[in-house]
C-alpha cells in the first residue's frame, strides 16, 4: 500500500468537524431551526475541556450532551464552542474544543459523525493503534422519535462509561437515551 502523504484521513476528519462547527455557529446565530437538536459525545480528559470539577468526577472519560431546550450562550469559535447547560438544576459552563468531541448526532434526521478522539492520558497506557482514524457518516431515512421534553440532566446519562472503564474507547448507541 502506498503511502499516503497528503493525510487524507485527518483532511476528512478536519472537514466534517467543519460541518459541525458550521451548524453550531448557525445555531448560536439563530437558533434551533425546526425539530432539530443534537447529541454531542467528548472527552472530558481531552486538552483544552472545561468543565467543573463535579462534572469531571461523574463523567472522568465522556460524556454526552444535549443542545434541544435548556441551553445558553452558545458561542462558536474555529477550534471549539463554549455552552451553558443545567445539570441537576445546577448552571454550569462548559467549555469543548472540537477535538475533544467523539461524536455529533442530529435525531430530527437521523444525521451522525462519529470521530476517533485520542485521550491524552490513556494513549500512553495503550498499544499502538493504525495511524488512519475511522470516519463514519450515518445519514439515513427513518421516523424521527416522537418530540420528547427531558431534563438536560437526564438526557446526559452515560451508561456505558463505567462499565467500560479501562477498557479504552466503545462507541456508546444513542438509543440507550430516547424513551422507550
Amino acid at each position: 500500500m502506498a503511502d499516503d502523504h497528503i493525510r487524507y484521513d485527518i483532511l476528512a476528519q478536519e472537514a466534517l468537524r467543519g460541518v459541525m462547527r458550521k451548524v453550531l455557529a448557525e445555531v448560536a446565530r439563530a437558533g434551533l431551526p425546526g425539530n432539530h437538536h443534537f447529541f454531542i459525545t467528548f472527552l472530558t480528559g481531552a486538552p483544552g475541556v472545561r468543565i467543573s470539577s463535579r462534572l469531571r468526577e461523574r463523567y472522568p472519560e465522556q460524556m454526552t450532551i444535549v443542545i434541544q431546550f435548556q441551553y445558553w450562550d452558545l458561542k462558536v469559535t474555529d477550534t471549539g464552542f463554549e455552552i451553558g447547560l443545567s445539570f441537576s438544576d445546577i448552571p454550569e459552563k462548559l467549555e469543548i474544543p472540537f477535538s475533544a468531541v467523539r461524536g455529533f448526532y442530529d435525531p430530527s434526521v437521523n444525521f451522525e459523525l462519529e470521530f476517533d478522539v485520542k485521550s491524552e492520558p490513556s494513549e500512553a497506557a495503550e498499544p499502538a493503534e493504525p495511524e488512519t482514524p475511522p470516519i463514519s457518516i450515518v445519514a439515513e431515512a427513518k421516523p424521527a422519535p416522537a418530540s420528547k421534553k427531558k431534563s438536560a440532566e437526564a438526557e446526559k446519562k452515560e451508561p456505558a462509561a463505567d462499565a467500560s472503564a479501562g477498557k479504552g474507547a466503545d462507541v456508546v448507541s444513542l438509543d440507550a437515551f430516547r424513551k422507550k
